[in-house]
């Protein structure tokens, strides 16, 4: 693990190492899961669309039902590293897509869709071990087959972390049932990377319109999984427990001042598991970079610190990053900045060596 006053490694002249904590990978295949399981929307990768560039192109099908055109770099290694030369990204963490989730199906066969997607993402990573880290999928609807399925991501998979939703069903992440998940992820040490997600039939018919689900519904759905942890007492309860939270944190920063007023102006509603407001917290979380605007990232800067930040694309999808850490490369922020967001503080939340990939 890097130390705070490490110099910055170089892989190219003077160039940074640039570590992107947030891209999503999928199997190019996978079994036929209604078949497989007897019921439910589950998603697919349909290559047989005539419209398709054979080989080069996929759609994502939920149950039946067009959900997005996707190209090869969802699933393939080799078209994902030509496009982080081509950007200068020389680490990419991959997690599967949210959608892949599937809190809402059975839990023996959501741990069996899980272990499927984790094999896959770690054998990509041991593939090129040099350009990918894993970051696995747990059935959190049952948190003893999550937990078990941790400690196999880990132990034997040699993945770095979980990547989980911002909510359960109806279980916010302060559900008192995920306190076992929590326990266990702060006794491994195991990071946590939190992403927004609602299925399609839980997204509300107003928010639709516009890109509305992804726009507006995301930011709030981080916020309110924030809200959960700091509020909610996980925090105090696993004090070594790792959090990130995606896309900048939604919303939760820009509206903390009018967050942690209610908290006090209503203890009532607000102060029931906790002492704090939730800007005591702010040492203890973390988010990635994704606010596409330099504005905006200075913002969460003065409020979170640059060691609490680091450098996430949302590559494959068109709302990420597409050169990721180009703004920040490019930026007049100071180079100690550069270098937490790019490299260093993923190292240290992952518990990476970074000359491992020099």
């Amino acid at each position: 693990m890097t130390t705070n006053n490490a110099p910055a490694p170089t892989t190219t002249g003077e160039r940074r190492l640039k570590i992107d904590l947030h891209t999503h990978i999928l199997p190019e295949r996978w079994p036929d899961l209604k078949r497989k399981y007897g019921y439910g929307e589950w998603v697919q990768l349909d290559h047989s669309d005539p419209t398709l560039v054979p080989g080069k192109e996929a759609d994502m099908m939920q149950g039946g039902k067009f959900f997005r055109r996707v190209q090869c770099n969802c699933w393939s290694p080799e078209a994902r590293i030509a496009e982080c030369d081509a950007t200068t990204v020389d680490v990419q963490v991959l997690s599967t897509v949210p959608v892949m989730f599937a809190y809402w199906a059975k839990p023996e066969d959501t741990l069996d869709l899980a272990r499927y997607l984790n094999d896959h993402i770690a054998q990509c990573v041991a593939e090129d071990p040099k350009r990918f880290v894993g970051l696995g999928t747990i059935p959190l609807q049952a948190p003893d087959l999550a937990v078990a399925e941790m400690k196999r991501c880990v132990q034997e998979l040699g993945l770095r972390g979980i990547q989980i939703g911002s909510h359960i069903g109806e279980w916010n992440l302060d559900a008192p049932e995920l306190d076992a998940v929590w326990r266990a992820a702060e006794e491994l040490g195991v990071a946590i990377f939190v992403h927004p997600w609602n299925d399609a039939w839980e997204t509300p018919a107003r928010q639709k319109p516009y890109w509305g689900a992804w726009l507006v519904g995301m930011p709030c759905e981080t916020t309110q999984a924030i809200c959960s942890v700091t509020m909610g007492g996980v925090l105090d309860r696993f004090p070594k427990l790792k959090m990130c939270f995606a896309h900048g944190g939604g919303s939760f920063l820009a509206t903390l001042g009018r967050i942690d007023h209610g908290f006090n102006v209503r203890p009532d509603l607000c102060a029931t598991r906790v002492k704090h407001p939730p800007s005591h917290y702010l040492d203890r979380i973390y988010i990635d970079s994704l606010v596409h605007d330099l504005d905006t990232l200075k913002f969460v800067i003065n409020k979170i610190g640059h060691d609490h930040i680091m450098l996430g694309s949302d590559y494959p999808f068109p709302l990420g990053e597409h050169h990721p850490g180009k703004m920040v490369e490019e930026s007049d922020l100071p180079d100690e900045t550069k270098d937490a967001i790019l490299w260093k503080t993923a190292s240290e939340f992952l518990g990476l060596d970074p000359k491992d990939f020099m």
